[in-house]
């Protein structure tokens, strides 16, 4: 018997909840976001396998995936459904016996002992099938981070190992934002230290990195590279690290005067919800899309950690003053992060 990570993830899960309480909808282009109607603003959540044949992806404007795939079905997001289909994919992992750590609404690793890895992934999909009527992909791994990443290649609905013995053979010649916890902007960074393949990343000196991204983050991308990862999986509760709350607006704002409002309105609603969870909030970071669909985000460091609703509006505030208030602005998010226990 072997210790082996499993993680599971639902495949285009939203759309699927939506497709199984829709069996009309089978084969055809579903793009879930806002409230179901591209004419208006909002961004996609979900699209279909067969939506996304056209081009259309999640965060994408819901215009731009009407253009893309006119012959769409457009539906709202129902998020009560996917928490219901979600509570029941979640409690089928934990009938297996193994230790369960959910990363969200449809993605969980499972940490298990086993001499057949493969026969154990099927058992999973199985039992989400049986459950739920829902596919899943299941990726196979030595490790957290080769489980995450062994997903991506068995998709849809299939299963795939991926370990320290085939590790090089599958990854090397990839580019480094492969990687899980690698975006675009750290490849880029890397690519300027001459490192374009994950292969290349795995054989820099950890401490030349730690120059240039710091003394924690360059030696641990190394060891990315290099497939390591010692991380636990962990059976207990998911706690959320942040709060947040965001509009789309259907008109532009051109008045910043009205941005503050708005951004003290969502502040609002952020510090009632830390208030009712009772957690003190350490930073508060505010999101600005600009028109057409510029994004940018400022965050703002409390003093000390706070549930004091006040504290969290001002920060809202300083953290809005970073802000150029030259544009239109058609999207306001504020986030809430939670401070770390000590």
């Amino acid at each position: 018997m072997t210790g082996w990570v499993l993680h599971v993830d639902l495949d285009q899960f939203v759309a699927a909840v939506e497709v199984l309480r829709r069996p009309e909808l089978r084969g055809r282009p579903v793009v879930v976001g806002g409230d179901g109607d591209p004419s208006k603003r909002g961004v996609v959540s979900t699209a279909s396998y067969e939506a996304r044949e056209y081009g259309v992806h999640s965060g994408q404007p819901l215009r731009v995936a009407a253009r893309k795939c006119p012959d769409a079905v457009f539906l709202p997001v129902d998020s009560a459904a996917y928490e219901q289909a979600s509570a029941l994919v979640m409690a089928a992992l934990r009938d297996t016996g193994a230790v369960v750590e959910v990363l969200g609404w449809d993605e969980a690793f499972l940490a298990l002992d086993t001499g057949d890895p493969e026969a154990a992934a099927r058992d999973v999909q199985r039992r989400v099938r049986d459950a739920t009527g829902l596919d899943c992909t299941v990726g196979i791994g030595d490790n957290r981070l080769r489980a995450k990443l062994a997903t991506g290649f068995g998709k849809p609905a299939g299963v795939f190992r991926l370990t320290r013995a085939n590790w090089g053979e599958v990854m090397d010649d990839r580019p480094t934002d492969a990687l899980w916890g690698i975006g675009a902007k750290t490849a880029k960074r890397l690519a300027a230290h001459g490192l374009h393949t994950v292969a290349e990343l795995a054989a820099a000196d950890p401490q030349e990195l730690a120059a240039g991204f710091g003394p924690a983050t360059g030696p641990w991308l190394v060891r990315l590279a290099r497939g390591e990862d010692d991380t636990p999986v962990t059976g207990a509760p998911y706690v959320a690290r942040s709060l947040s709350k965001e509009t789309t607006f259907q008109a532009d704002l051109d008045d910043w005067a009205e941005v503050r409002r708005e951004v003290l309105v969502l502040a609002a609603r952020v510090a009632d919800a830390v208030a009712a969870q009772e957690r003190p909030v350490g930073r508060v970071v505010v999101k600005v899309r600009y028109a057409p669909f510029i994004t940018r985000t400022h965050g703002h460091t409390l003093d000390a950690p706070t549930t004091d609703p006040a504290a969290v509006e001002r920060a809202a505030l300083a953290a809005l003053a970073a802000f150029s208030a030259d544009r239109p602005v058609r999207l306001l998010g504020v986030r809430a992060e939670f401070a770390t226990e000590t």
